[in-house]
């Protein structure tokens, strides 16, 4: 089970990682902007773009910290990591769109029930 867990926070860094991608580098994308529910032209306005791009920092440290406890500092600081992120998807939820709970949430969830059974 062990190996399942750390397969789950390896998807749960990629999505992470993918979010940052998303924020970080194509901030003005099409894709980017579909993911987003945003225009493309609101997503280059620099008071939207440089928030975006801080954000998909903090995104891809969350990736970051995933595999780091997965592979080196163990399951309990794991399962912080991963409560963080359901948080900040539930926050989302509350305050942007609900879908984002399960979008953003949805596979740190999964990882975290995995995590009291392996």
């Amino acid at each position: 089970m062990k190996i399942a867990l750390q397969v789950l926070a390896c998807l749960v860094a990629v999505e992470f990682f993918y979010i940052m991608y998303l924020e970080t580098f194509a901030t003005t994308s099409k894709k980017t902007a579909e993911v987003f529910q945003m225009d493309q032209e609101e997503l280059s306005r620099p008071s939207v773009n440089t928030p975006f791009k801080n954000q998909g920092i903090y995104n891809g440290l969350l990736a970051v910290l995933t595999l780091i406890a997965a592979f080196a500092l163990g399951k309990i600081v794991l399962q912080l990591v991963l409560a963080y992120m359901i948080l900040v998807a539930a926050y989302g939820a509350v305050t942007s769109q609900p879908k984002i709970l399960l979008m953003q949430g949805g596979l740190p969830i999964l990882t975290l029930i995995v995590s009291f059974f392996a």
